[in-house]
């Protein structure tokens, strides 16, 4: 065997595969951003910038605590007076791409950061420069992690359907006097009947097992 074919497959490093293809960047015209600055030459140049990538963009200051869901990515200026602050949006179980816009790095303001949950940052004075940088990187991190939590809900399914399956299995073993492999048997056999998942099968034995035991103690 060559010494190339013996090697282990990489881990897969988030992000890695994403690139920023025409097909991105003209996805990044139909971007709806928020943008959270002060109106001052930084602010001014963001909304600029955004606006000649061709997202549409919207100015605000103070920062909304609450935003549409329809809002993809905030570009939110992390000013002292703010850090304390938690936004609604920040905390939403889907929440948008975020750019944090800083002024200073004393632990606070990246204290701060970390809590909005940023997936990149843009210091200030601004440069047009960076902006299509850090959007395109903040939206690669946000797709990540959005997939990432579907993992981990298809995840928790499946071993939600595995636990009431064992659990269906074992009353079926105890009320049936049956063995494990006959008893997921009788659940696969009444799944394909019925046309359902074996899971609903066995969340119904446990239902009608709960049923019967709280009878038998009255």
């Amino acid at each position: 065997m060559a010494a190339s074919d013996a090697r282990e497959p990489r881990p897969r490093v988030p992000g890695r595969g994403k690139r920023a293809t025409p097909d991105l960047l003209k996805k990044l015209r139909h971007l709806r951003v928020a943008v959270f600055h002060p109106k001052d030459a930084d602010g001014e140049l963001l909304a600029g910038q955004l606006q000649r990538i061709g997202c549409h963009a919207l100015t605000f200051w103070p920062p909304l605590d609450d935003l549409s869901d329809t809002v993809d990515v905030v570009f939110c200026a992390v000013r002292p007076e703010l850090a304390a602050r938690n936004f609604a949006w920040a905390r939403a179980d889907v929440p948008p791409a975020m750019v944090a816009v800083i002024d200073c790095e004393n632990p606070t303001i990246l204290d701060a950061v970390l809590d909005l949950g940023a997936q990149a940052v843009l210091t200030v004075p601004l440069r047009s420069s960076g902006v299509l940088s850090a959007l395109v990187m903040a939206l690669a991190v946000n797709d990540e992690m959005k997939e990432g939590r579907k993992r981990v809900a298809r995840l928790e399914k499946k071993l939600l359907a595995a636990n009431q399956i064992s659990e269906a299995k074992l009353i079926l073993m105890r009320t049936r006097n049956v063995s494990d492999t006959e008893a997921y048997r009788l659940i696969r056999e009444q799944a394909m009947s019925k046309r359902v998942g074996a899971e609903e099968i066995a969340n119904a034995i446990i239902q009608a097992d709960a049923v019967l035991n709280y009878r038998d103690r009255d």
